[in-house]
């Protein structure tokens, strides 16, 4: 089940942050200004098509072995076409689930990243509606 929670307020938000080139091995770079070599926009680097973006709070488990958490925060895409083998946010049978999609053979699955959850065919009379492509996850430590 995924907590639907859109952050429409920061979409035009500009952060630009200082990007460090140099390779991290067990520490912090000196925040040296000299050591800059530009600017990071978390917005540029994350979200290709903005119209088409919107952000879930993920809630359960299903999805833990593809790096996703509970309450991780997914950016989705909606321009993307879901292809086999991408994670998708779909709304099956009106209740929203994040999950990988396979296509076998004209057959339609939804399959979580965690051995505890079956996979979930796509049958006739099955309502089902791919919301978007996940991009990105932001997880917290």
């Amino acid at each position: 089940m995924i907590d639907i929670q859109f952050y429409q307020s920061y979409r035009n938000l500009k952060f630009r942050l200082p990007l460090f080139q140099s390779p991290v091995v067990a520490g912090f770079p000196s925040p040296a200004e000299d050591e800059i070599e530009k600017k990071l926009d978390l917005n540029e680097m994350l979200i290709k098509h903005p119209a088409a973006t919107f952000f879930l709070k993920v809630s359960g488990s299903s999805m833990i072995k593809a790096g996703i958490h509970d309450r991780d925060i997914l950016i989705v895409d909606r321009s993307i076409e879901p292809t086999h083998g991408k994670i998708v946010v779909a709304a099956l049978n009106g209740e929203l689930t994040v999950k990988r999609l396979q296509l076998d053979k004209g057959r339609v699955f939804l399959i979580a990243e965690n051995d505890a959850f079956r996979p979930i065919e796509i049958t006739e009379g099955a309502e089902l509606h791919i919301w978007g492509v996940v991009t990105n996850v932001i997880h917290s430590l």
